[in-house]
């Protein structure tokens, strides 16, 4: 499968996942290995003190790891979280913010791919790990 440019993978995925739209992620980069989606710090997205709320970087990290899966999948199958384990390191207090997501190990049934989310200083505010399960086809 030839993977498209990130225009168009951020046109998939918001037409795949609607809410990626909604939380304004879009695709930097795609390859069987890594996806990155970057989103900007916005202060509807803030809890107190100007910090993303912990739930929109949880998102972010999700829509990433299922961008990841997706071009790991055999034709005609689909995929779904069944597992999502996030660490907060710090607060994201500016963007934009950028998820990274790596394929752990890419098996016929099961997915596992590792998130980082980090800000425009390479430092690292979440990391999550979760398993996206083969569906299909």
């Amino acid at each position: 499968m030839s993977i498209p440019g990130p225009e168009q993978l951020t046109e998939l995925m918001q037409t795949l996942a609607p809410f990626t739209a909604t939380i304004g992620a879009t695709v930097v980069t795609g390859t069987k290995e890594e996806v990155v989606l970057q989103a900007d710090w916005a202060e509807e997205r803030c809890t107190n003190n100007g910090a993303l709320h912990g739930g929109y970087l949880m998102s972010l990290a999700d829509a990433a790891g299922a961008m990841l899966a997706l071009l790991n999948l055999p034709e005609g199958a689909g995929t779904s979280t069944t597992d999502s384990n996030t660490h907060f390191l710090r607060a994201a207090t500016s963007g934009p913010v950028r998820a990274t997501a790596r394929v752990v190990k890419a098996g016929r049934s099961l997915i596992v791919v590792q998130t980082d989310v980090s800000g425009p200083d390479g430092k690292t505010y979440t990391t999550t790990i979760q398993s996206q399960i083969v569906l299909g086809p």
